[in-house]
């Protein structure tokens, strides 16, 4: 938050979060069953943060992030990762054209990466060679070939969805490609009502065509103002407190950390924490973060930071169960009193 902006006031958040509801619904309404991974990608993308989506083949990732794209208004391309995808198949390449009067000059093609949205499908069957190359662009918005660097469409985001790793075909995407994804989100298997809606309502399985309710200007708008929001000292304590927690040598670790974690999260997440908390309480219609939306967020912002030890895969613990641990176990305001307080009885 920029410390000489006035608060914002609710009157003024009012209209752009009716705005953000009418998306939600919207979402809600082309595609059944999941509200809350809806509230949540949203929140992903408003935090102009990059979003994972892991799930199982033809549980509706790829239709979730298409209908997205159509909805905030914004240019959209769509990457098929397969394992001979080449990083100038993503990026572009340059290439030597003839001109009208016929010299030859090398001229950028540029990939599909210039876009506003890309949708990296299926990321993790690619090779780690070619996942890398998205690296510069999650980061720095730019992709520099040949020593020239060219910038990216504003706003970009990289909307992924990968396969569980237990697939054949599957690479693991690197640690530091995981830590540019804002959010990394399970896609179930939607429940039994669910599925009959959907049977009964979407002929082929077709959801019906969205109507474009953003525009460039509007999120423009919006992003300004989600800059106001503020974050309180105590909620970021939190924060910090929570990311310190994820590592095992840390003295805040909780015993769940120290038994199955071998590395814990980077500050990155600490500021994508931040960063979704307060586009949370936006959406909600507040001008200031609070606890609440850090507890709604932590889970999808550390869920993919952490490295589990050989001791979690005996166990069968998983990332799920730890995290929830550590929430359990990290409280939000410090109650011990200072070693030196002393009362006096008479008081």
């Amino acid at each position: 938050m920029n410390d000489t902006a006035p608060l914002l006031t609710p009157s003024e958040i009012k209209p752009l979060a009716e705005q953000i509801g009418g998306l939600l619904r919207e979402l809600d309404r082309i595609l059944l069953g999941r509200p809350e991974l809806h509230r949540l990608v949203v929140i992903g993308i408003l935090s102009r943060g990059h979003v994972l989506l892991e799930g199982v083949p033809g549980v509706g990732k790829t239709a979730l992030i298409k209908v997205l794209g159509n909805l905030f208004g914004l240019t959209f391309n769509r990457v098929q990762f397969t394992p001979d995808l080449m990083p100038g198949d993503i990026l572009g390449t340059n290439i030597l054209q003839e001109t009208e009067n016929r010299n030859r000059e090398i001229v950028f093609q540029p990939g599909p990466v210039f876009t506003n949205i890309l949708l990296a499908d299926e990321i993790n069957r690619a090779s780690p060679k070619t996942q890398s190359a998205l690296l510069e662009a999650m980061q720095e918005h730019c992709v520099t070939l040949l020593g020239q660097t060219r910038p990216l469409p504003d706003p970009f985001f990289v909307l992924a969805s990968q396969n569980p790793i237990e697939l054949e075909g599957t690479y693991p995407l690197p640690e530091a490609q995981l830590d540019r994804f804002l959010f990394k989100l399970q896609v179930e298997m939607p429940a039994v009502n669910v599925l009959q809606d959907i049977i009964t309502s979407r002929r082929h399985g077709t959801p019906p065509e969205p109507q474009t309710i953003f525009n460039t200007e509007l999120l423009q708008q919006i992003f300004a103002t989600l800059e106001r929001i503020f974050l309180p000292a105590a909620v970021a304590a939190y924060i910090a407190k929570l990311v310190t927690a994820t590592h095992p040598n840390s003295p805040d670790a909780p015993p769940i950390i120290r038994d199955y974690v071998n590395f814990g999260a980077s500050p990155r997440a600490a500021i994508a924490m931040a960063e979704a908390a307060r586009t949370a309480a936006f959406i909600a219609g507040r001008p200031s973060a609070g606890f609440e939306d850090v507890r709604f967020v932590a889970v999808p912002v550390l869920n993919h930071r952490l490295l589990l030890g050989y001791k979690a895969r005996m166990d069968k613990v998983d990332t799920k169960t730890i995290l929830k641990g550590l929430l359990e176990s990290v409280k939000e305001v410090e109650t011990n009193l200072p070693s030196d307080v002393h009362f006096n009885r008479e008081d």
